[in-house]
């Protein structure tokens, strides 16, 4: 079989078994990886294969009324972090790998450094989450002396930082705003070290939440993120705005959300009505 087989199945599965982009993608990568390494025949450019197309999804978005029973439903971290989501915009793995020197309490901002497709980018701290989010540092830090006093390891570090940097793991600015309870071991080195609380947890709970209040909606943490954009554009902030706000590459992203305004277009009203 060569390259007119190859395409023949790749078109298989975007028209026949109507995948995802990435799986169609996965599986020329490794058809391609196949050939060329272990085959050792160039199969080309394949460009008579017709390719699986993205499905453009509406995200699930509540009502501000949803948005803050669902958020007073949750307790303890999980209802601040869950305010993080929703006020700040943030992913959910964004908010689990936040780093004490990501927050800036005296501007009101937040640093996110670790996001999709690395880009860094700033985004607000509610204010109203200020006090709050003191006092947990607060309770952090005591986290932070006594894992010092133990001489535990220090916290995982991003890409190569942690070879040209060693003792930066160790410090109070690199720690985990979001400490887990106990060590563990990191199965990359071996090492046993106190890692960012997982992010299955919080989703579980903004899932049992949701349930609790009968939200006949898909709701997971990223719908909070949904919520941020979506409300903000409903206050008549612009597109722009909130595309640097959540960080998209392309404004086409952020434009999904006017798609789901309680008046879409230019207030536009039903005959109907």
């Amino acid at each position: 079989m060569g390259a007119a087989e190859v395409s023949a199945f790749l078109t298989h599965l975007a028209v026949n078994r109507a995948v995802a982009p990435s799986t169609q993608n996965q599986a020329l990568n490794a058809l391609i990886f196949l050939y060329r390494e272990l085959l050792e025949i160039d199969l080309g450019k394949l460009s008579q294969v017709a390719r699986a197309r993205r499905k453009r999804k509406v995200p699930v978005v509540l009502s501000r009324d949803e948005t803050l029973r669902l958020l007073g439903a949750l307790e303890g971290t999980w209802a601040l972090m869950g305010r993080l989501l929703y006020g700040a915009g943030l992913r959910l793995m964004e908010c689990v790998r936040l780093r004490i020197k990501d927050v800036d309490f005296e501007r009101g901002l937040i640093t996110v450094q670790e996001a999709k497709g690395g880009r860094g980018r700033v985004t607000m701290l509610p204010g109203s989450l200020c006090g709050e989010m003191r006092e947990h540092v607060a309770r952090v830090r005591l986290l932070h002396e006594a894992d010092r006093a133990q001489k535990l390891p220090g916290v995982d570090l991003p890409g190569a930082f942690g070879t040209k940097h060693s003792g930066a793991a160790k410090s109070w600015e690199w720690f985990w705003v979001f400490p887990a309870r106990g060590v563990s071991r990191d199965p990359r080195s071996g090492i046993e070290r106190r890692h960012h609380v997982i992010e299955d947890s919080l989703q579980r709970a903004v899932r049992k939440a949701a349930q609790a209040l009968g939200i006949s909606k898909p709701v997971g943490p990223h719908v909070l993120r949904h919520c941020f954009a979506t409300h903000l554009l409903e206050a008549g902030y612009d597109v722009r705005t909130v595309q640097d706000l959540l960080g998209h590459k392309d404004v086409a992203t952020t434009q999904i959300y006017l798609h789901v305004l309680n008046k879409p277009g230019l207030g536009v009203r039903s005959p109907l009505d």
